[in-house]
């Protein structure tokens, strides 16, 4: 039976934390890595995802190459149409990743995911605690998203959308629904959700026979896409990541 020890210090974690908190991948992914045998723990080939290691001091290695904290890097890209949120795709679509490729950097993952369809604002960090708690829903990290749908939708559709609607058994609903400027022929909208669940906006358009033209996030709490142009990256601003921290309850 592996060692079990209490966390008393901050720098104990399981093994599958650690890894995540060195920044080489999510806990689920090290968790893979053990049950494929290729981590090693003081140079002992860990099995026990409840081993217990301390981040600083203990030889954390996966395929014999040992783990170090990597610096914390804070991205915002602005995605195009058409890219898959994922590192590699069987089909052979271009992804996000495509984006990042000039960064050589194999530990970023994307804060949440934006379908294909959509654009805009996308968050990538290797900061795997801040990560998890942007996408806890206890949370409650607003993200904005501006929407063109074919013409313009009566009060009593956003009403609907702001009140709740039921899909697949699943309540949908949005925390702001409001019309920023419309047309002959479609109209674009503002919404801000405090929740993720799969494809929300579509699947609440589709339920008020209401047709998506374009989605593109704008904003994830007070990060801002701003002109930053399609396909480009920069990096977040210190004040920028301490606000995301503060607002995730984590200064």
């Amino acid at each position: 039976m592996a060692k079990r020890a209490s966390d008393n210090n901050g720098t104990r974690a399981t093994i599958c934390r650690a890894i995540s908190k060195l920044g080489y991948c999510s806990r689920t992914q090290a968790e893979a890595l053990v049950a494929e045998r290729r981590v090693t723990l003081g140079g002992r080939v860990v099995t026990d995802i409840l081993t217990w290691a301390d981040v600083h001091s203990d030889a954390i290695a996966v395929d014999g190459v040992r783990l170090v904290a990597q610096s914390s890097i804070y991205l915002a890209l602005n995605k195009p149409r058409g890219m898959v949120t994922t590192r590699v795709d069987p089909q052979g679509r271009p992804t996000v990743f495509n984006c990042l490729a000039h960064m050589d950097n194999p530990f970023l993952s994307p804060v949440g995911r934006l379908d294909k369809a959509s654009e805009g604002l996308l968050l990538f960090t290797n900061d795997t605690v801040l990560a998890q708690r942007l996408l806890d829903p206890v949370t409650n990290i607003g993200k904005i998203y501006h929407v063109q749908v074919k013409g313009t939708p009566p009060e009593e559709v956003l009403v609907r959308m702001r009140g709740g609607l039921c899909d697949n058994g699943e309540m949908l609903k949005a925390s702001v629904v409001r019309v920023l400027r419309s047309g002959e022929r479609n109209a674009w909208l503002e919404v801000e959700l405090r929740e993720g669940r799969y494809r929300q906006i579509r699947r609440m358009l589709e339920a008020v026979d209401t047709e998506c033209l374009r989605l593109v996030r704008v904003a994830i709490d007070a990060i801002k896409l701003g002109d930053l142009p399609k396909g480009a990256v920069r990096s977040l601003t210190q004040r920028e990541v301490e606000t995301l921290r503060l607002r995730t309850r984590m200064a």
